[in-house]
């Protein structure tokens, strides 16, 4: 199956109304956004989809994007916002100790340069957290099945994020144009030709 053509918002209710396995662990989490990515599927792919996309580097994508990326780490450590007191462990628990047991014997893959910390992994799920100075962070990946497509699914992802505060509370306000600038379309095009190569589909 084919990567999709285009890359869209999704409205909340998309993600609350589904039963995934991560609602039982973010009570206490804002839903930040939720996308529909350009990656089509069988029931069986979505383990090889996450691998693809935990595959992307930072030479896979646009300058913009790194520029961008690159002015928030200098940032974070100017301010100290990313050192580990302020992450996982520290300042906040893991979700981690929140997973039930069944959860636990589905480990996720981790990646050594990535700030995000794996917590599962599911033939429909895959879930990962961040935290520093300000906020708590989970990215969530969801195998949907596709109504265009007969037994076909596709990828949804969605954010959910604990601010630390007035300065997370702010923080998140201040970055969200650049999210849906920058960040948003410069990843999930990536995601989908990184998706294109691992299915070995010629453009």
């Amino acid at each position: 199956m084919t990567t999709q053509a285009s890359t869209r918002p999704l409205p909340s209710g998309v993600y609350s109304s589904r039963p995934w396995r991560i609602h039982e662990i973010t009570e206490d989490f804002e839903l930040e956004d939720v996308w529909a990515l350009p990656v089509q599927g069988g029931a069986d792919d979505f383990p090889r989809f996450v691998e693809a996309m935990m595959s992307c580097d930072d030479r896979d994508f646009p300058a913009a994007y790194r520029l961008l990326f690159a002015i928030r780490w200098a940032l974070g450590r100017l301010l100290g916002a990313d050192e580990a007191e302020h992450g996982l462990g520290q300042r906040v628990e893991s979700l981690r100790d929140r997973l039930p047991d069944d959860l636990r014997d589905h480990p996720a893959p981790e990646r050594d340069d990535s700030p995000f910390q794996p917590l599962y992994l599911t033939d429909r799920e895959y879930a990962a957290e961040i935290a520093n100075r300000t906020m708590h962070g989970v990215l969530h990946l969801g195998w949907v099945e596709d109504e265009s497509s007969p037994g076909g699914y596709s990828a949804q992802m969605s954010v959910l994020v604990r601010p630390n505060g007035l300065l997370g509370e702010a923080y998140m306000r201040f970055i969200k144009p650049f999210r849906y600038l920058v960040v948003y379309p410069a990843l999930l095009r990536t995601v989908g030709r990184r998706w294109e190569t691992a299915q070995g589909v010629d453009r």
